[in-house]
């Protein structure tokens, strides 16, 4: 009976994880999740992602790395160089006094709705600019996650390999 009960919790996890991918898969998964984790969708991230990967039955782990791949100390500076860059493109210019009146926002309390309204004037013409500089910097950094994590997931399988633990055969090698 234990047997049979390891064996179907075995079956489940894979069918969740998909974890007899092929490298390919395995690869856009992660670079799904990087894609996401830069993206402009800041707080949904992660669910977004995760709705991806059901729909395209994605490895699910490799998608959740992807997604953490950003961590809060690069999400100042990345939103803030692709903001400033798209801003650049798009010939948008900062407000005037942009760090004087940043700062006088950021002394106004958040629980009150001037905080709110002054913080949405002063960075309203910055909108676009965010959107699609973080859109363009998701886009790229998606490539070259897939780019590398393709041949990390090789090496890997290579490694399992020759430390004797049997092939697997992804469903699309078959």
């Amino acid at each position: 009976m234990i047997h049979l009960t390891r064996s179907l919790v075995r079956r489940w996890l894979e069918s969740l994880l998909h974890i007899h991918d092929s490298p390919r898969r395995t690869a856009a998964a992660y670079a799904v999740g990087v894609f996401f984790s830069f993206s402009p969708v800041l707080g949904l991230h992660t669910i977004l992602a995760l709705v991806v990967a059901f729909a395209f039955k994605l490895n699910r782990v490799a998608v959740i790395l992807g997604v953490y791949t950003n961590l809060p100390w690069f999400m100042a500076p990345y939103y803030t160089l692709t903001t400033v860059g798209a801003a650049g493109v798009m010939g948008v210019e900062l407000p005037p006094q942009f760090g004087a009146r940043l700062r006088d926002v950021l002394a106004l309390s958040p629980v009150g709705g001037a905080f709110w309204s002054a913080l949405g004037n002063l960075l309203a013409p910055l909108l676009w600019p965010f959107t699609f500089g973080s859109l363009a910097g998701a886009v790229a950094l998606a490539a070259v996650a897939f780019l590398v994590a393709r041949p990390a997931v090789e090496a890997g399988r290579r490694h399992l390999h020759l430390r004797g633990h049997p092939p697997h055969h992804p469903p699309e090698a078959r």
